[in-house]
C-alpha cells in the first residue's frame, strides 16, 4: 500500500496569539487531499455547503455484502503512513526560520485521510478522530476505509514538538465541533477519542452540551491512570519521570521513526499534558450529557479493578463493550472492526434520534464472512439447514428460486425453540440472495437497561447488525415503505418459548393487521414452515414448572415488567407472552429444513382493506400454508440420507466443509 508524502497539508489556519493559546480561523479547516488519479475539486474541500451536497435517494444506499475495505491495511501500513508524513512545517531542522511563538512541526491541525474517499451514504454523519498521546492522528488507519463509506473523517494532529497546552487543543476541537454543527446542525457529531484523545472529548462534550455528540471512548482509563503516577510522595522526582517514561512508551506506537517522541523534554510535557487533561476530565465526568461509547480492553482496564467500571457508573447515558482477548492498542488490534461495533450497538444514526429502519446500514462482506465463517461455523455445521421454496406455479424446488427477488416481501412463519433457525434463515438469504431480511424482533433486543449483561459483542448485538428492528405496525409500516424484505412470527415469543408437548404448534393471535398492511403495499406474502428443534433440543424444565417455584416466579416477573406487554388484549395461551428461560437438553443433531410457499400476491387486494372477513380468510389461509409446510417437511425428512450428523460429516469429509449436503428430492 503505497502513500503520498506529506499527507498532512499546510495549517489549517491556526495562529499563536498572547498567552500562548491558540485562535483558528474558519477558513479550510480540514483538507481532503486529492488521490492519485487527479485533483481534489471544490465539493471536497471543508469550509462550505457544498462538500455535503444531497445526492439522489436511490445512490445512498449500500449494497448488500459491500466490499468495505476492512482488513486490508495492517500495522505495516500505519508505519509507512507515519514515515510519509511531514515531521516539521519548514522548521530548524532544514535550518530555516519559523515564526516565533511556533514550535517546531507547525500547529495542531485537522487532515482527512486520503484512504476514506467520499461517503456513499446521504446525509453521512462527521466523525473526528483524536489520537492518544503521541498526537499522530494516524492510528484510525486500519478503519479508514470502511468508516469512511459512512462517515466523513477527520482526523487531529499534533506535531512531535508542540506545545499547545491542553486548554488550547481543546478550543481547537471545540471550535472546529461548532464550526461544523453551524453548518449541518441536525446531523451528530461522532469523537472517536484513543486513551488521551478520550479526555479531549470528554472536555468537548462537557463544553458543549447542546450540540449532538456521539462520543466513542477507547481505553480512555489508561491515561486517568497513568496521571496519578506523578502524585506519588514517595517517589523522586527522578523515578517519577522514569516510571512514567515506562508507562507512556508503552502506549505509544510499535514504531521507531516516532523514537523522538520520547526525549527527556517531550517526557516532561507529555507528563504535564496528560495530568491537566486528566484532571480537567475526572472533575467533569458527571457533566456529560452526549451518548457515550466505551471500549476497554487490556487488562488494566477490564473488571473488577479496571477504570472501565468507574467511567460507566459516572457517565449518564452511557453504553460498554469490554474486548478481553484484545491489547491495550484496540484501534490496532487485527480483526477488530470498530464500525462493526458502532453498529451492534445501535449507535450509527443520520439525526438527532436513531432510526432502526433508516439508520440501518447492511452487512459488509468482511462482517458476514466473519459471523458466519467464523463465529457461526460450529452452528452452521450442526443445523446444516436445507432449504426450498415454492414457485408460482406450485413446483416446489431446492434453493430460494421460488422467492422473488424484489420487495416488499412478507415472510410469515413458525418460530422454532429458542429461535433457533433465526440466524440460519438470515444467512441462506444473504448467500444465496445477497438480501437482508428485516426481522420484527422482541423489544428485549433493543431495552438499554440490560447493558451491563452484554459485556461483549453478543447475540443482541448481532440481531441488530442483520437488520432486527423492535416489532410494531409502525416499524412494519417503514419497512413495507422502503420495498424491503420483511420477516414476522404471529406466534412471537410464545411459540419461541413453548411448553413441552407444544412442538410445531402455532400460537397466532387473532389479529389481522399486517395483512391489511401488506394489502395496502401490494406486498407479496410468502408463508413458511421449518422443522428441526425435536432433533436438536428437548425441554426439561419449562414455564409451568418455573412459575411453581417462588423464587424464579418472582424472578420472572420481575423481569417482564419491564417491557410492554404487546398482546394485553390477546385472551388465552396466544396473549401469554411471557420471556423466561427454559431448561433443555442437547440431542445428537438432526438437521434444520426450510419450506417457503407459494408467494400470495396482495396487489389489486383493495377489499381486504375494508372487509374484515376477507382479511380472516387470507389470515387463515396463510396460517394453513404454514401447518401444510411443516406436515410436508416432517413426512419429507424421513427420505433424507444426510438427516444424521455422521453421515454429513463424512459427505463433507470427501467433498470439502464448504459444500452444500444434498437433502430429499421435493
Amino acid at each position: 500500500m503505497s502513500y503520498v508524502p506529506h499527507t498532512i497539508l499546510r495549517p489549517f489556519g491556526v495562529k499563536p496569539f498572547a498567552g500562548g493559546g491558540y485562535l483558528r480561523r474558519h477558513a479550510r479547516p480540514c483538507v481532503r487531499r486529492a488521490s492519485s488519479v487527479g485533483a481534489t475539486n471544490g465539493n471536497e474541500l471543508g469550509g462550505g455547503n457544498k462538500r455535503r451536497r444531497k445526492r439522489p435517494a436511490e445512490e445512498s444506499r449500500l449494497e448488500v455484502l459491500y466490499d468495505d475495505g476492512f482488513g486490508s491495511v495492517t500495522v505495516k501500513d500505519y508505519r509507512e503512513a507515519v514515515r510519509a508524513m511531514p515531521r516539521d512545517d519548514g522548521g530548524a531542522a532544514r535550518g530555516c526560520s519559523r515564526p516565533e511563538g511556533r514550535s517546531a512541526g507547525g500547529p495542531p491541525r485537522w487532515f482527512s485521510p486520503v484512504e476514506c474517499g467520499r461517503p456513499e451514504v446521504d446525509r453521512a454523519p462527521l466523525l473526528l478522530f483524536l489520537s492518544g498521546i503521541e498526537g499522530v492522528g494516524m492510528e484510525l488507519i486500519l478503519h479508514h476505509k470502511s468508516l469512511g463509506k459512512v462517515f466523513e473523517v477527520c482526523c487531529f494532529h499534533i506535531p512531535v514538538n508542540d506545545r499547545t497546552p491542553f486548554e488550547g487543543l481543546l478550543q481547537i476541537v471545540e471550535e472546529y465541533v461548532k464550526h461544523e454543527n453551524a453548518l449541518s446542525p441536525s446531523r451528530p457529531i461522532y469523537i472517536i477519542g484513543d486513551s488521551f484523545g478520550g479526555c479531549l472529548a470528554i472536555s468537548v462534550a462537557v463544553c458543549n452540551p447542546e450540540i449532538d455528540l456521539v462520543l466513542t471512548l477507547v481505553n480512555p482509563g489508561n491515561p486517568l491512570n497513568m496521571a496519578m503516577v506523578s502524585l506519588e510522595n514517595s517517589l523522586s522526582p527522578q523515578e517519577t519521570l522514569q516510571e512514567f517514561s515506562n508507562k507512556l512508551t508503552s502506549m505509544l506506537p510499535l514504531v521507531s521513526e516516532l523514537g523522538d517522541i520520547i526525549q527527556m523534554g517531550t517526557l516532561v510535557w507529555k507528563l504535564k499534558l496528560l495530568k491537566s487533561g486528566a484532571n480537567y476530565a475526572n472533575s467533569q465526568l458527571h457533566m456529560v450529557q452526549a451518548e457515550v461509547l466505551l471500549l476497554a480492553s487490556g487488562i488494566e482496564n477490564l473488571p473488577p479493578s479496571g477504570e472501565a467500571d468507574r467511567l460507566v457508573k459516572s457517565l449518564k447515558n452511557c453504553k460498554v463493550r469490554y474486548f478481553r482477548n484484545r491489547g491495550d492498542r484496540l484501534l490496532m488490534e487485527d480483526g477488530f472492526n470498530l464500525l462493526t461495533v458502532i453498529k451492534g450497538v445501535k449507535m450509527y444514526r443520520r439525526g438527532r434520534q436513531w432510526d432502526c429502519v433508516n439508520d440501518f446500514l447492511s452487512p459488509t462482506l468482511s462482517e458476514f464472512n466473519r459471523t458466519f465463517g467464523e463465529d457461526f461455523k460450529l452452528f452452521h455445521q450442526l443445523l446444516s439447514p436445507a432449504m426450498l421454496s415454492t414457485t408460482q406455479n406450485g413446483k416446489i424446488v431446492h434453493g430460494l428460486d421460488g422467492v422473488p427477488d424484489k420487495g416488499p416481501v412478507l415472510f410469515v412463519g413458525y418460530h422454532q425453540l429458542l429461535a433457533m433457525e433465526w440466524a440460519a434463515l438470515i444467512e441462506g438469504f444473504l448467500r444465496e440472495k445477497k438480501t437482508v431480511i428485516r426481522t420484527g424482533a422482541h423489544q428485549v433486543f433493543f431495552a438499554g437497561n440490560y447493558e451491563t449483561l452484554r459485556q461483549e459483542l453478543s447475540l443482541f448485538d448481532f440481531v441488530s447488525m442483520y437488520g432486527a428492528v423492535p416489532v410494531s405496525p409502525i416499524n412494519t409500516y417503514k419497512l413495507f415503505e422502503r420495498n424491503e424484505f420483511v420477516l414476522l412470527y404471529p406466534g412471537g415469543v410464545r411459540e419461541a418459548l413453548h411448553r413441552k408437548g407444544e412442538t410445531y404448534k402455532l400460537f397466532w393471535p387473532d389479529q389481522t393487521e399486517f395483512v391489511r398492511m401488506a394489502a395496502r403495499f401490494g406486498v407479496t406474502v410468502i408463508p413458511f414452515g421449518c422443522v428441526g428443534e425435536d432433533d436438536f433440543l428437548e425441554i426439561v424444565v419449562d414455564y409451568n414448572d418455573q412459575k411453581n417455584i417462588p423464587y424464579i416466579r418472582d424472578e420472572i416477573k420481575s423481569f417482564n415488567r419491564d417491557f410492554t406487554r404487546l398482546r394485553d388484549t390477546v385472551k388465552g395461551e396466544d396473549g401469554n407472552q411471557v420471556l423466561h428461560l427454559p431448561v433443555v437438553l442437547p440431542k445428537l443433531p438432526g438437521r434444520l429444513y426450510f419450506l417457503f410457499g407459494r408467494p400470495i400476491e396482495m396487489e389489486g387486494m383493495d377489499n381486504v382493506l375494508t372487509d374484515r372477513k376477507k382479511a380472516n380468510q387470507v389470515y387463515f389461509q396463510i396460517e394453513l400454508e404454514v401447518e401444510n409446510a411443516m406436515s410436508y417437511l416432517k413426512r419429507k425428512r424421513n427420505e433424507d440420507p444426510y438427516r444424521s450428523i455422521a453421515r454429513r460429516a463424512l459427505y463433507q469429509a470427501t467433498w470439502g466443509p464448504s459444500a452444500q449436503v444434498p437433502t430429499f428430492e421435493p
